[in-house]
C-alpha cells in the first residue's frame, strides 16, 4: 500500500486505488455518492474496512513469511477432520470450495476476502471503531468493486462473475495454491458463492479468490476499484442512521451472542471507567 511519513515519524498507509473526494456526514451523501459511481446496469461490490489502511488481503496471505501462510492455508485439512465432530452438517469431501467457505464463516484463515452486494452493510462494518496504537480513532473506508471488470483482466475471454459449480475446475486451481507468491500466477477473480448460511444470506455475501501473483487487491487489477473514506468523527451518525433503516448488529449476525451485543449497545450500557 502506498504510505506517507509525517514530521514526527509516523508512517501512514493509504489503500492503492483512487478515493472518492466526498465528505460523508451522514446517509443522505452516502447514497448521492454511491448513485453518481455506479453505472446504472452494471454489478457493484462493497466492502468496508473500519480502518482505513487495512489492505485488501485475505487473511492466510497477510503473513509476511512462507512458512506462516502455508501453516494457515493448511489449517484447512485439520478443520475438515474435527468438523465432522463439531458442525451439524459438513460439505460433501469433494466440495473444496463449500469447505472454503465454511472455514472462513468461522474465522479460519483462507484465500477468501469477504465482500457484500449490500452498500449500507459496507457502511455499517466501516463504521466500526478502531484503535491505532496510541489509543486514537482510525478513519474507515467502503471499497467499491465491479466483480465483472476484474475477472476481465484475469480472463479476458471470460468476462463474468464466477460460479462455483459451473467453474469448478478454474477455482479449483486457485484453492490449491500454496502460499507462494508467482509474478505470472493466477490472478484475483470475483466469485458468487452459494448462500448456504443464515450469515452470509443476511449479509448478502460475496467473495474475491486471491490468487499467487498479487495478494492485495488494488487498482493494478481491478481498474473499477475506488474507495470512499468514513471520517472517524462522523461513524457514531452514521451507524445511528443505519439504525433506524435496520442495519445493526443483530440485524445482520444471526448468532445470539450478537443480538446481546446489539441490546446492550442500544441501550448504552457498555461497562465504561466509571463503572468499575
Amino acid at each position: 500500500m502506498p504510505k506517507v511519513r509525517t514530521k514526527d515519524g509516523k508512517i501512514i498507509r493509504f489503500p492503492d486505488c483512487r478515493r472518492v473526494p466526498s465528505i460523508i456526514t451522514g446517509l443522505g451523501e452516502y447514497f448521492i455518492t454511491l448513485n453518481s459511481l455506479l453505472q446504472k446496469d452494471a454489478t457493484f461490490w462493497f466492502r468496508g474496512n473500519a480502518d482505513l489502511s487495512w489492505p485488501l488481503r485475505p487473511s492466510a496471505l497477510r503473513f509476511t513469511s512462507l512458512s506462516r501462510r502455508n501453516k494457515a492455508l493448511n489449517l484447512l485439512n485439520d478443520f475438515k477432520r474435527f468438523g465432522e465432530l463439531k458442525l451439524r452438517k459438513t460439505p460433501n469431501s469433494d466440495e473444496e470450495f463449500k469447505w472454503v467457505q465454511l472455514a472462513q464463516h468461522y474465522g479460519l484463515p483462507t484465500r477468501l476476502l469477504d465482500w457484500t452486494k449490500n452498500a449500507a452493510i459496507a457502511l455499517y462494518f466501516a463504521c466500526q471503531r478502531a484503535i491505532d496504537e496510541e489509543g486514537k480513532e482510525k478513519d474507515g473506508a467502503v471499497f467499491i468493486l465491479n466483480p465483472i471488470d476484474l475477472n476481465r483482466e484475469a480472463f479476458p475471454k471470460e468476462p463474468r462473475i464466477f460460479d462455483p459449480n459451473q467453474d469448478a475446475e478454474l477455482i479449483k486451481e486457485y484453492l490449491e495454491l500454496d502460499g507462494a507468491k508467482d509474478e505470472k500466477g493466477l490472478k484475483t477473480i470475483a466469485v458468487d458463492p452459494p448462500w448456504n448460511s443464515e450469515r452470509i444470506m443476511l449479509q448478502q455475501g460475496v467473495f474475491t479468490l486471491h490468487g499467487s501473483r498479487m495478494f492485495t487487491l488494488n487498482d493494478n487489477q481491478a481498474p473499477s476499484l475506488v474507495y470512499v473514506k468514513i471520517r472517524k468523527e462522523y461513524k457514531q451518525t452514521l451507524l445511528d442512521e443505519l439504525e433506524r433503516i435496520g442495519i445493526n448488529e443483530m440485524s445482520i449476525f444471526p448468532e445470539a451472542e450478537h443480538m446481546c451485543c446489539y441490546l446492550k449497545w442500544r441501550e448504552n450500557l457498555e461497562i465504561t471507567e466509571d463503572d468499575k
